[in-house]
C-alpha cells in the first residue's frame, strides 16, 4: 500500500495486478474529482473491474495508461474481493454509473459543465435528454458518438474543447476511452476525463441497470452478461483473474 495524493486530499491505494486502486468510497471519489476540477487540473479517472486488471495485466501499455491516473477506483466485485484478500475489506464500489449520475446531481447545484463522448450514434444525445429531465439545470455542455477512428481523435478532440467542458465522460471501452483522452489532454485543455464504459446505454433506457438485489449480491457483473451476451467472453477472465491475484500473493 502507498499513499497517494490528490491535491490537498491524501487517500490509500493499494496494487490489484498492477493497477492502484483507491481505499475510497463514491462521496470520497466525488470529492477527489471536484479537487481536481477545482485547481483546473487534466486528470484520467478509471474506474477498474477484474476484467480491466487482467487487461493492464496482459498489456503493458494499458498498465502504464492507468497508472497516469489521478485516481483509480475499485468498480466490481472482483476487485472488491481482491482488496479483501490484502487486508482492505469493505472497501465500496465505485461505479462510472454512479460517478456520472452524481456529478449530474452536483452539475445541477454547481454548474459543472459535462461533455457525453462515446457510445453507438444517438445514444449519447438520448441519455443526456433523459439526464436533464431527471437534473433540472444539469449543465451538459455537448455529445458526440464514439463511432469514429482514432485517426480522428484530435479532431474530435478540438471540438469537444470548444465547450469548456469540466468533465468528459467517455464511453468507448477499455483501453480506447482511457488512451483517447490522454493522447488528447493538451488539446481538451484542463478537464478531468473519466472512462465510463457503457454507462449512456444505461442513461438512455436501451439497457437496464441490474436490480439493486442483484447488486448486494455482488451479480451485477451477470447481469450486465445476460443483458448483454456480447460480453460473456469476457467471462472466462474472472477464474484467471482469481488466479492471477492467488498467485501474486
Amino acid at each position: 500500500m502507498k499513499i497517494a495524493q490528490a491535491q490537498d486530499q491524501k487517500f490509500d491505494v493499494a496494487h490489484v495486478l498492477g493497477v492502484p486502486l483507491a481505499l475510497v468510497g463514491l462521496s470520497e471519489a466525488l470529492g477527489l474529482i471536484e479537487g481536481f476540477i477545482a485547481a483546473k487540473r487534466s486528470e484520467l479517472v478509471v474506474t477498474a473491474n477484474a476484467i480491466a486488471a487482467v487487461l493492464a495485466h496482459d498489456d503493458p501499455k494499458f498498465a502504464l495508461e492507468i497508472q497516469q491516473a489521478g485516481l483509480v477506483t475499485s468498480d466490481g466485485a472482483g476487485t472488491q474481493w481482491a482488496l479483501s484478500n490484502q487486508g482492505h475489506p469493505g472497501i465500496p464500489k465505485v461505479t462510472g454509473v454512479d460517478i456520472l449520475e452524481n456529478f449530474c446531481r452536483l452539475s445541477a447545484d454547481k454548474g459543472y459543465r459535462l461533455y457525453f463522448l462515446g457510445g453507438a450514434p444517438g445514444v449519447a444525445a438520448e441519455a443526456a435528454e433523459r439526464l436533464r429531465l431527471r437534473f433540472p439545470g444539469c449543465n451538459i455542455v455537448g455529445v458526440h458518438d464514439g463511432y469514429f477512428p482514432s485517426a480522428d481523435d484530435d479532431l474530435i478532440a478540438a471540438e469537444v474543447a470548444t465547450t469548456e467542458p469540466d468533465i468528459v465522460f467517455i464511453a468507448m471501452g477499455m483501453p480506447r476511452q482511457e488512451r483517447f483522452f490522454l493522447s488528447t489532454r493538451e488539446i481538451l485543455g484542463p478537464c478531468v476525463g473519466i472512462g465510463v464504459g457503457g454507462s449512456f446505454d444505461v442513461f438512455s433506457g436501451r439497457v437496464k441497470r441490474a436490480p439493486v438485489f442483484w447488486q448486494r449480491l455482488r451479480l451485477e457483473w451477470l447481469w450486465r452478461a445476460i443483458q448483454n451476451p456480447s460480453k460473456i467472453k469476457n467471462l472466462k477472465n474472472l477464474p484467471r483473474f482469481v488466479w492471477l491475484v492467488l498467485r501474486s500473493k
